[in-house]
């Protein structure tokens, strides 16, 4: 039997699950200007997915890298739903979700 497609698949699953809990956290604290984070993750776990021999490895770090690379799209959509009252907002930076809401609406 092989096993690398449920290994494979179940690692690329988790680090789905890793991501979008950690852009809800990341948003609330810092807001959408630490999506260069995601994005140098990826790039650097994409890198070092072409480095690693082991093919069920790479193939993971691979499907991690794009996982962060997707983080990107999800940080302003998160915004958008913190915006829209869908997820809490973080107090200390109520004044800025205040001036987004003046500067978007209608667009919501």
């Amino acid at each position: 039997m092989n096993f690398s497609g449920i290994i494979v698949g179940a690692a690329v699953f988790s680090s789905i699950g890793i991501c979008h809990p950690a852009v809800i956290k990341a948003e609330y604290y810092w807001g959408k200007q630490c999506w260069w984070i995601w994005l140098c993750l990826g790039i650097t776990l994409s890198a070092l997915s072409l480095f690693v021999q082991n093919d069920i490895v790479s193939t993971i770090i691979g499907g991690f890298a794009f996982s962060c690379l997707w983080a990107i799209h999800e940080m302003f959509l998160q915004e958008k739903r913190v915006l829209r009252g869908w997820f809490p907002e973080n107090p200390a930076r109520h004044d800025y979700y205040e001036a987004r809401r003046k500067e978007l609406q209608g667009k919501l």
